[in-house]
């Protein structure tokens, strides 16, 4: 069978940015989505998330976020519902229920598996699989000898199931913050830390943080190449989560230092029966199926590029990771501009072969 021109391998906001890019090229290519719709991790995040960043700025290519009020922001399910309208508006091959397991190299061309025996050719291919399927948990002191209930914040969905129990909320971003927050309405919460909660304001001078970093061009500039490790992202606030920690509501405190059974230790020595952590400690990429692919990681399993094009590996790339190359990479807004990037030296890539 003749191969495609290119694999994309996550069907979310990466994959479907990068499809309409590739489009546009005249590339033939098929989008592998391991779930039952293209709307990649956005209906399985908590019911009460909503974008950071208003309508105006969170459209991917080729469709506008729809809605009158461009400077609202957005809840989950609509993210969900608009990412659908824009998979049924690409004309483009989009499998769902295909899982990739390993992409490996067979002479000039990618040899794709998937899961169940399946496999295709393609000459090129993009992972856009992004994060949330590798939630990290980070190693906290006694977390191993806790016996109460661990979960990751992927796991979470709302404050129900923990009406009345004591709960402790590990991490100082966006998602730990509201996530405690809500919490307090239902129950008596800890935001445990390492370092105080770093906020930044959500409107300047009236306009929101985004129609500044847009205008100044930071959201765009090619920073990631000079980062290393990608920095901690501050929250982004309207003054409300500032105030809700300011009453104790959550409360701050550093994290603990040990547990015992279902009590956890606080770093004054203080013992406190706990009856859930949730960890909102942030994610990995999501890459196993190229573990196998010399050349594309790392020893430590990260990824091996220069503004997500392999350095490794001729012809494979990366879509929609954070800080990628801009501050923006891996979100609504930003997507495009990285997918275009990869499109356009992809098509070379192909035309040179």
């Amino acid at each position: 069978m003749e191969p495609i021109d290119v694999a994309v391998i996550g069907g979310g906001q990466s994959g479907l940015a990068t499809a309409h890019a590739l489009l546009r090229r005249g590339l033939r290519l098929v989008v592998l989505e391991a779930s039952d719709r293209a709307a990649g991790s956005w209906p399985h995040y908590y019911d009460s998330l909503t974008l950071f960043s208003p309508a105006r700025y969170s459209s991917l290519p080729g469709m506008p976020f729809p809605g009158a009020d461009r400077d609202r922001y957005p809840h989950r399910g609509e993210v969900v519902a608009y990412l659908t309208a824009c998979a049924d508006r690409l004309d483009a091959e989009i499998r769902t229920g295909c899982r990739v397991t390993a992409v490996r190299r067979t002479g000039d061309v990618f040899a794709v598996e998937l899961e169940g025996g399946g496999r295709l050719s393609a000459r090129a291919a993009v992972a856009a699989s992004g994060t949330f399927g590798h939630p990290h948990r980070p190693a906290l002191p006694g977390l191993r000898e806790f016996t109460g209930q661990v979960l990751h914040a992927a796991d979470y969905r709302s404050q129900a199931p923990f009406s009345g129990r004591r709960v402790v909320v590990v991490g100082a971003g966006n998602s730990a913050v509201q996530i405690a927050a809500e919490l307090t309405e239902a129950t008596r919460v800890t935001l445990a830390t390492r370092a105080p909660v770093k906020f930044v304001p959500q409107r300047i001078l009236g306009r929101d943080l985004h129609f500044w970093t847009a205008r100044t061009g930071l959201d765009t500039a090619p920073l990631g190449r000079l980062l290393l490790r990608p920095p901690a992202q501050p929250v982004l606030d309207d003054g409300r989560y500032r105030a809700a920690l300011a009453a104790g509501r959550p409360d701050r405190r550093a994290v603990f230092t040990g547990a015992d059974g279902a009590e956890l230790v606080w770093s004054d020595g203080q013992r406190e029966e706990v009856d859930a952590i949730v960890l909102a400690t942030g994610y990995r990429p999501d890459l196993p199926y190229l573990a196998g692919l010399d050349g594309a990681l790392d020893a430590d399993g990260n990824r091996r590029h220069r503004e997500g094009l392999a350095t490794g590996v001729p012809g494979l790339a990366f879509v929609g990771l954070e800080w990628q190359r801009s501050l923006s990479s891996n979100s609504l807004r930003g997507v495009g501009r990285d997918a275009r990037r990869i499109a356009r030296h992809l098509a070379a890539h192909l035309a040179r072969r």
